[in-house]
């Protein structure tokens, strides 16, 4: 049976099955009994499981967090949730000096399940201050998992992965992605924790990217066919740890890379990703590697700054071109139209994914 329910619905039945399969399982956060549940993704969980396992907290993000974690080094298997990633920064203390070092400091006889739900992304004039993508800071931390689901089937599966993993688990969504739908089963499963997805296959090119910034990259895939280029499209899932042998594997076989990530171009995914390839497939290079990535400016408000800073599937395909030597195109020449900001979906950012 195909059944098709949005990215927020299966983070949703994720919590749900993890709770009602391990009673040490239990998740807090600002907003988890609301009405709106953070985004749909905690609707009802307070009704089915009650207020001691669906727990509300107090704006003290750093406190919380170490409560999360001594519960996690005694047993249980905490969720926490934040409905910015800007929120949580307070409680980066507890996250890089507690959370990701107990199991190193104590030879490995420690262990903190624990999983930080984070949302990312731009969104309706949000700024500099509430929709920063922080993914390539926590991927620095050594003891840190983080991973980045882009479709619904991966947003389930990965969350019960992380929710099982006996490691700190930074999971991070778009908020773009709450409301695209695909093929998820009902029933619990688990996708693997490090392993990337090839999304298409391809032989002229390789396009590795992650989270909300995949769909641009699919995007951009079935408008090079059209001129005769094949690109082949990793979504990375995990971007620590990192599959390296999938990335490396797929640019021997195309011999060009571009690098596509939702945060900022400096000391980001991004550049891991082109520093992997450069060590261990740079003979199989026929062009110098790309980015596109964010500029290298905070976030902005205003739709006429945000218009002209956040990548898109032109920005991914000119890139592109320029190494077959083609020249670039509009969007309006690639057949690509906007009715709303570009702060804001366009009305064909639904899915399947």
């Amino acid at each position: 049976m195909d059944r098709q329910i949005t990215y927020a619905q299966a983070v949703l039945e994720a919590t749900e099955q993890c709770l009602a399969a391990d009673e040490s399982v239990y998740i807090m956060g600002l907003g988890v009994p609301d009405p709106k549940g953070i985004f749909g993704t905690t609707l009802g969980l307070v009704n089915k499981f009650g207020n001691k396992r669906v727990l509300d907290m107090p704006v003290s993000e750093n406190g919380m967090t170490g409560i999360a974690i001594g519960s996690a080094l005694v047993g249980m298997r905490p969720i926490m949730t934040h409905q910015r990633v800007d929120f949580m920064l307070i409680s980066l203390d507890q996250i890089i000096n507690n959370a990701a070092k107990w199991h190193y400091m104590f030879g490995g006889s420690m262990k903190v399940p624990l999983v930080i739900r984070l949302l990312i992304g731009r969104g309706w004039g949000q700024g500099p201050q509430h929709s920063q993508s922080l993914q390539a800071l926590f991927a620095h931390i050594p003891g840190l998992k983080v991973v980045m689901p882009a479709t619904a089937y991966d947003a389930k599966g990965m969350l019960i992965s992380a929710v099982e993993d006996n490691n700190p688990v930074i999971y991070i969504e778009h908020r773009w992605l709450h409301n695209i739908f695909g093929h998820v089963p009902e029933e619990m499963y688990r996708v693997p924790l490090g392993k990337a997805r090839i999304m298409f296959e391809g032989e002229d090119v390789t396009m590795v990217s992650s989270s909300c910034m995949t769909l641009d990259a699919i995007r951009a895939a079935e408008i090079l066919r059209k001129d005769g280029i094949s690109a082949e499209v990793i979504d990375l899932r995990s971007i620590k740890p990192l599959d390296q042998e999938t990335i490396v594997n797929s640019v021997k076989k195309t011999g060009r890379i571009v690098a596509v990530d939702g945060g900022w171009r400096s000391f980001g995914v991004s550049g891991e990703v082109l520093a992997v390839v450069a060590e261990q497939a740079y003979r199989f290079l026929k062009e110098a590697p790309k980015r596109v990535a964010f500029p290298d400016v905070p976030t902005p408000t205003s739709w006429a700054l945000a218009n002209h800073y956040y990548p898109r599937a032109v920005n991914i395909v000119n890139a592109i071109k320029s190494m077959f030597g083609l020249p670039g195109q509009s969007e309006e020449q690639m057949g690509i139209s906007y009715d709303v900001p570009l702060d804001v979906p366009d009305k064909t950012f639904t899915g399947p994914f």
